[in-house]
């Protein structure tokens, strides 16, 4: 029984794996925004999720990252840095990091990613697979 016991203790330790949204469908796609809120969004902005516990992307102005740990379907993005390069498009950046920070729910379904929060904000996605 000992020996069982030790074994699944190393088993267990060794069950670290992605638990996060790239995990559930999200990975090797590039999420392009399409909506904040049921509003179109017009300006260029995307996420991306390259390795476990990381989120990527390229906001209207600036590329992005954060970290983002919390396991599916829950959402948590850990503090977003990004370059600080001026452009016409920086309110679009603003509402647009602003609202990426609100989200804390996240559903993959095919190549549709949904963000949203229980305030009943939400973020709508289209993926595409990155060759």
């Amino acid at each position: 029984m000992r020996k069982f016991g030790i074994g699944l203790i190393l088993v267990l330790a060794g069950c670290t794996g992605d638990e996060g949204v790239r995990a559930f469908g999200a990975a090797d796609m590039a999420w392009n925004l399409k909506s904040i809120d049921g509003t179109a969004f017009d300006a260029r902005a995307t996420l991306e999720f390259p390795e476990a516990g990381q989120a990527t992307g390229m906001g209207p102005c600036n590329r992005w990252s954060a970290s983002q740990s919390a396991p599916y379907p829950w959402f948590k993005l850990g503090p977003i840095r990004s370059t600080r390069r001026a452009c016409p498009d920086m309110d679009a950046e603003q509402r647009f990091f602003m609202a990426l920070e609100d989200m804390t729910i996240s559903e993959v379904s095919g190549n549709v990613l949904v963000l949203s929060n229980d305030a009943g904000r939400e973020m709508i996605f289209q993926g595409k697979a990155i060759e």
